[in-house]
């Protein structure tokens, strides 16, 4: 006769030593699955693991970016992995596992190994028996390790589990649903011995006394915990059933700035965001962003459009080096981001898109690169001769790629987005592999989590305008709150330009160098100070601007933020008539 094992724990649980079973068999099994790894990597019980987010990068805390590297979890293990499951079993009759993972009670646990069968399913027949070693002669189990007498008492005092035949314990190796059951089933079945032919072991009934005392002194405590966990269960089923969905997770972003400039009147900007983060194994990600705003300016963002010829602002035609980053957004609802990536190799990721930002996947910094964190500059957030303005701004089709071989400290990325693929003309513009688009490379080597050196390369065409770059982006800690980073380029522009129909011959240089410190005054704030030109050239204007700006960023609460900043820009558009602008503003975020 079968039986399922829910049926077989129910005829358990009618018992009268129910509790003390119950504590003996969770207690043994998790002995099992919580046993230390070997010997020379025993962690601290202490310790606790960290849960690896599928966003690695610390300054993603409020703007999804697209992973580095997405979490690889384990592989389940395989039926033939059941088979070398090291648990000792007894001369009763047990139950087997089938190959739809239900237990079979007509096949016959041995005290052996059991090796699998040609369909990878565990064969009960076998009849070798190989000698199981003590905890004593397991090579990577010494006496010192913190959890060896807590091994050794279930191997020799209850002979649930011992090791392998080759001398070894492998407790670093993850058990399986099917292990698990194989322990559990073991457990309990040494229990209905002990009980069916008395218990002659002085040790074991001095833990029987033991149990029945701890039932006595805690009875109303574990009657309250059943019924909290009962109430938790039904939470759970209520929350399961109002979710938004299994396998996407819905985040948002609010940012709301007050400013206060030069020559220009007192403004609220204000951008909202929308991600739809879907993840279908773990190892992959469809990011949909919906984006808003109220289409505000600020005084940098009014001085570079004085002329009304928009060259170097937020939203400039040439390059970005404005104000705050939120300027100049639609009040209309938008799809502001549109991929999605996956891992063909464990080291290497790739994504395509329909609304693709260079800025998500090339020249990162962790000191100067999430408008909702640190710089509020446009200027400060990416090197403008690397990410092209024009087709970071609004985004546009394509595919990037990233390359960590084996884990090294080199990473190769690279990346081809098109700003206008949705157009069908037949001009000399517009479509996939025309006018607009953006190629870039980048090699980064990260040392240590203390230095960090990327070298950039950008080929696009914008608006009849050839441009080829060079760039640096580096970054070194000089301690665990200070650091300094600095990004340099260099590019070539060539072609009559049609937005500002001008013609273009000019090799320009971009320079810019700050440093972030961490926990200045009061814990868990992040302030940040940088001085740069985004784009020196004779042949564009008839002097250099100059950008500065400082911030101070603090935490609330986990959703909620506020950083004064204060920017100056000198020169706007390269243009000497442009006055000095000073800039004050109080920037809030409210994530979720």
């Amino acid at each position: 006769m079968e039986f399922s094992l829910k049926q077989s724990l129910r005829q358990r649980i009618r018992s009268r030593n129910f509790l003390a079973w119950s504590l003996l068999i969770w207690g043994i099994p998790s002995q099992i699955v919580f046993f230390p790894k070997p010997a020379n990597s025993l962690p601290n019980p202490k310790q606790q693991e960290t849960a690896v987010s599928i966003f690695s990068d610390e300054n993603d805390l409020y703007e999804v970016r697209i992973p580095e590297k997405f979490e690889e979890s384990a592989g389940s293990a395989t039926a033939a992995d059941f088979s070398e499951a090291s648990v000792t079993s007894f001369d009763t009759e047990s139950e087997s596992i089938n190959k739809s993972g239900n237990l079979n009670i007509n096949a016959q646990v041995s005290d052996q190994q059991s090796p699998a069968n040609e369909s990878g399913n565990p064969d009960r027949n076998t009849n070798t028996s190989p000698q199981q070693p003590s905890v004593s002669e397991l090579s990577d189990v010494q006496p010192t390790d913190w959890a060896y007498q807590a091994l050794r008492s279930l191997m020799e005092r209850y002979g649930i589990l011992s090791g392998y035949p080759d001398h070894t314990f492998r407790g670093n190796r993850p058990m399986s649903r099917y292990e698990f059951a194989a322990g559990l089933l073991a457990t309990m079945d040494k229990l209905d011995s002990l009980v069916a032919n008395g218990i002659r072991n002085q040790s074991i009934q001095e833990d029987l006394i033991t149990l029945q005392r701890l039932q006595r002194e805690y009875r109303l405590a574990l009657d309250d915990l059943q019924k909290r966990l009962n109430r938790i269960d039904d939470r759970v089923t209520r929350l399961e059933a109002k979710r938004f969905s299994a396998t996407t997770k819905l985040q948002g972003q609010a940012i709301v700035a007050f400013t206060q400039g030069s020559n220009a009147n007192s403004t609220i900007v204000s951008r909202e965001r929308l991600n739809l983060l879907t993840s279908f194994n773990s190892k992959d990600l469809l990011f949909t962003q919906l984006e808003s705003g109220n289409n505000g300016g600020d005084a940098i963002a009014r001085a570079h459009k004085r002329k009304n010829l928009n060259l170097l602002g937020t939203s400039g035609l040439i390059a970005s080096g404005g104000g705050l980053d939120y300027v100049d957004v639609d009040s209309d609802l938008k799809l502001r981001r549109l991929y999605y990536s996956f891992r063909p190799l464990s080291d290497l990721s790739v994504t395509i898109g329909a609304k693709m930002s260079p800025r998500d996947f090339i020249d990162r910094n962790r000191y100067a690169n999430n408008e909702a964190v640190d710089f509020s500059s446009s200027f400060f957030l990416n090197n403008p001769l690397i990410v092209q303005n024009q087709i970071d701004r609004n985004g546009g089709a394509g595919v990037a790629i990233s390359w960590n071989p084996g884990g090294s400290p080199l990473t190769f990325r690279s990346l081809y987005i098109a700003a206008d693929a949705n157009l069908a003309n037949s001009n000399a513009s517009g479509g996939l592999f025309k006018d607009r688009y953006q190629a870039s490379a980048e090699v980064e080597y990260s040392l240590s989590n203390q230095l960090a050196l990327r070298l950039q390369y950008t080929r696009a065409e914008i608006n009849n305008t050839d441009i080829n770059a060079f760039g640096v982006n580096a970054e070194y800690a000089l301690n665990r709150n200070i650091g300094v980073f600095t990004r340099l380029g260099f590019g070539s522009y060539q072609g009559f330009n049609t937005a500002i129909n001008q013609n273009l011959d000019i090799n320009p240089f971009s320079w810019a160098v700050g440093f972030g410190i961490r926990n200045l005054v009061i814990p868990g704030t992040f302030g940040g100070l940088a001085v740069g030109q985004p784009f020196v050239t004779d042949g564009l204007g008839n002097t250099t601007q100059t950008n500065i700006e400082a911030f101070y960023n603090l935490e609330l609460s986990d959703n909620v933020s506020i950083t004064p900043t204060f920017s100056v820009v000198t020169n706007a558009n390269n243009d000497s008539s442009n006055n000095t602008i000073w800039q004050g503003a109080l920037r809030t975020v409210i994530s979720f």
